[in-house]
This record gives C-alpha cells, structure tokens and sequence, in this order.
C-alpha cells in the first residue's frame, strides 16, 4: 500500500506539472506553495516523503523499473531529467514553496505561413507566366513526380507540458491549439482527463497553463423532459400541436452555471488540437478581425455566447 501511495503522489505530481529543468512551480495548483496537499485527494502529501524517495521515484519512471498504472506516461515525462535535474527538484520539493511560474511571451504558429513576401510569390493572378510547376501543390511536373515527389514530412514532436510556450490565437474566441506533447494524456475519456490537472482555473495561473473558461462550465443545452407523453423543451412542448413546431425554434436554451466541468465538454481535443511542424504547402491569406493583444490569449466567448441572436 505504502508503495503504492508513493506512485500516486509521485505520478500526480508529475502527470499535472512535467517537471523540467527542476522546476517546480507549476506543481503548487494542486500540492499546493509547499506541497502540503494531497493532489487531486489522491496523493500522498509530498512534503512528506524523503529527498531520496522522490529522487527513486524520478529515475525508477525514466528507466522504467518503477511505477504501476501511470508508468507509461510518467517515463515519458522524465526523459529529459538528468540526475542533477532529479536531485534539484526534490531538494526544491523538500526546501518550500517554489518561485511562481513566470509569464510567457504567445507565439504566433502562423507568422511564417502569412509571411508577406511567401504570399506575394504564391500569387498565381499578378504573374505574367504561370508554369506547370507553378499550378500544382506538388512543385514538381507530372514526368518526374513519381521519382521527385515526396510527402510533406510531418513532426508531432512537441517540449513536455510546462515547457512550451502558448499559441496566439486564430481569431476571436477560437479554441486555443495545444502547444505541447500530448504522449500519455490520451485517450482523453469523462473518467481519466489528464488535461484538467493543469487547466482547472484554480491551478492554471500557478502552472502558466491556459484555465478552462467560463462556457465550459455552463450547460446551453435546453431542458428537455418527456411529460404526459410529450417532448418538452425549455418548459415548451415540440410538434405539430405544440408550442414549438421543430426544436430549433428554440434559439439559445438559458444558460445554466456549474460548479464543475461540464461534462458535454470533457473532451478536449475535439477541439483543442496538437500542431504539427509542418511547412504548408499554400501560404494562409486569413486576416481576422479584431484579434487585439489581450484576446490573442484570452477568451470572451461566455460573455458573447447570444450576441446577434434574437432570443425568443
């Protein structure tokens, strides 16, 4: 039992934080600043388990001699952790309350695909001679493609959550695009959400993490009950007879606010999608309108949600 507590407090705190570089900062969301708190109500409180315990548990993940159900996704996490790295963290762990996690710049993914100067030379339309070349997404004639043509190599690689540093956004309210790997933490199920260690917004600020918004946690689907043998919605009935002729008449269901994640929602990366290191092949001419500094970060969607519907 005693050993298995200790994977449990030490998967936690690794799944919820990716400690690298032997920082810990991102922990104290859910170990609290000086690890006084059991994780997720599971963990053993870490503040109490020895330097040496914490190192054995650190390279028993990366060389795979340690660990139960977390043990695939912990040695992935580690990888990077050299043993200098390990001893830092647990004489962090052991010395108090980290240092908070700092500010990080948003990166925007994609700069060079809306580069000026790739735009104006893919611009079919203001060229006076348009090769075979030119015309296809291959770049290559249709003679020597099949010995000169090769896919576009395609990288998933991404820094350890923690580590990476967050997209700018598409536009205004689009899901953020998840910056880092994502090895371990799917399938993302309603019973194992791996994603919530570190977005749940009581944890997000210690952890640099973007916190899950407001609209996630508020059902907009409409109360829909089956009385006296017929469909009701929103308190309505639905049919031919009813005070509703189709469902979709009904145009935003009230809002009702949760205290948890709603669970229509448990899904992330329906989504929230992992970016690849690719080089498109066209160059993206989408310019989107009102995007400020404070929105390419930050989402106002619960606060826009009826905006331009006409509420019935």
């Amino acid at each position: 039992m005693i050993k298995v507590l200790k994977v449990l407090t030490v998967g936690s705190l690794l799944a919820s934080s990716a400690l690298y570089a032997a920082s810990t900062a991102a922990c104290t969301g859910c170990h609290g600043a000086s690890f006084e708190k059991k994780a997720m109500g599971k963990s053993k409180i870490v503040k109490d388990m020895s330097k040496e315990e914490i190192v054995a548990a650190l390279k028993g993940y990366k060389d795979g001699s340690y660990g139960g159900a977390m043990k695939g996704l912990m040695k992935g996490q580690v990888a990077a952790l050299s043993d200098a790295d390990m001893a830092a963290i647990a004489e962090s762990i052991k010395g108090g309350a980290p240092a908070p996690a700092s500010a990080k710049k948003l990166e925007n993914i994609n700069a060079h695909v809306a580069d000026k100067d790739r735009l104006a030379k893919e611009d079919l339309g203001n060229k006076k001679e348009v090769s075979e070349l030119t015309l296809g997404l291959r770049k290559t004639d249709l003679y020597s493609e099949k010995d000169e043509t090769t896919p576009v190599k395609t990288d998933y690689s991404r820094p350890a959550p923690g580590q990476s540093t967050r997209f700018e956004r598409a536009y205004v309210n689009a899901p953020p695009m998840i910056p880092h790997s994502v090895d371990g933490l799917l399938p993302i199920t309603k019973n194992n959400n791996q994603c919530l260690g570190c977005h749940m917004p009581e944890s997000a600020k210690a952890m640099g993490a973007t916190p899950i918004p407001p609209s996630h946690f508020t059902n907009y689907r409409p109360t829909t009950v089956y009385k006296n043998g017929e469909l009701v919605k929103e308190g309505k009935t639905v049919g031919m007879n009813g005070e509703l002729g189709n469902v979709s008449d009904i145009k935003v269901a009230k809002a009702k606010k949760m205290d948890k994640l709603y669970q229509g929602r448990f899904n992330c990366t329906q989504c929230h999608a992992p970016q690849a290191k690719v080089d498109p092949v066209v160059g993206n001419t989408f310019q989107p309108d009102g995007l400020n500094d404070e929105l390419k970060g930050h989402s106002t969607l619960a606060d826009a949600m009826n905006e331009g519907v006409d509420i019935q």
